[in-house]
């Protein structure tokens, strides 16, 4: 099946990383489709990415954060694509600095796990389904390290998070060892940002992107997570295929 073949559902595509994996994968020749509760933001995808390539990328208004959203957000989806073939999950956000717990509530607790973990969790419930069953189609969650470490002061609430995260991805690896889809984490410990808001040691969006598309391209490896600490480590998916 080659890349124009195949169409990626970017889950998060509207965001700092994941509008880097949808550049990445359209410039590769993938029909691409985006959801996003906020028309705004895929209006400015749809501005950022290729010209060229821009009539590949299918957008839709939809919440994936709810059961009953996402539902009927998976139904327009395939009446206009027609077909999901892989799958790149990368929601939520990647900074929070509210304060240490004892000043917080728990409401704003829940708001973190519910943007971690819950959307995670929904999207995947009602999407993975679309690909499971097929040996050509891949599963990808991009998730960080901030849920193995306190990152700084008053980030709490991210480790937690993140922490869900990153045990939700496990325990799918675990429960699904049999699985035909390649169901892959690709696990991001350091940050990442646009060009003009790189600092000392992040990473820039556009070569994650290149490196997650290149990895979703080849669909060669399964139930495995890519650890990736710098830039050298995604020269490495790009170059070697692995970390």
């Amino acid at each position: 099946m080659s890349n124009a073949d195949r169409v990626v559902l970017a889950l998060g595509g509207a965001g700092t990383v994941g509008s880097g994996i949808v550049k990445a994968l359209l410039d590769k020749g993938f029909k691409v489709a985006v959801i996003s509760r906020d028309n705004s933001r895929l209006e400015k995808l749809r501005g950022f990415v290729s010209p060229s390539v821009r009539d590949n990328l299918t957008t839709l208004v939809g919440n994936v954060g709810s059961e009953e959203g996402a539902e009927v957000v998976k139904h327009a989806l395939l009446k206009s694509v027609g077909k999901v073939t892989d799958i790149v999950s990368s929601l939520g956000f990647s900074w929070w600095q509210g304060g240490p717990p004892h000043t917080q509530t728990l409401k704003e607790l829940h708001w973190v796990i519910e943007t971690l973990l819950f959307s995670t969790f929904v999207s995947w419930k009602v999407f993975f389904p679309l690909v499971r069953d097929d040996p050509n189609c891949t599963y990808t969650f991009i998730t960080g390290g901030a849920g193995e470490k306190l990152l700084m002061p008053g980030t709490g609430f991210l480790t937690v998070g993140a922490a869900s995260t990153l045990a939700f991805c496990q325990v799918l690896r675990e429960e699904y060892p049999e699985v035909p889809c390649k169901l892959n984490q690709v696990k991001i410990n350091t940050g990442v940002a646009p060009p003009e808001r790189m600092a000392p040691g992040y990473l820039n969006h556009l070569d994650l992107g290149e490196a997650v598309a290149t990895l979703v391209e080849r669909k060669n490896t399964t139930h495995t997570v890519f650890p990736v600490n710098s830039p050298a480590d995604l020269k490495k998916v790009i170059l070697e295929g692995n970390l």
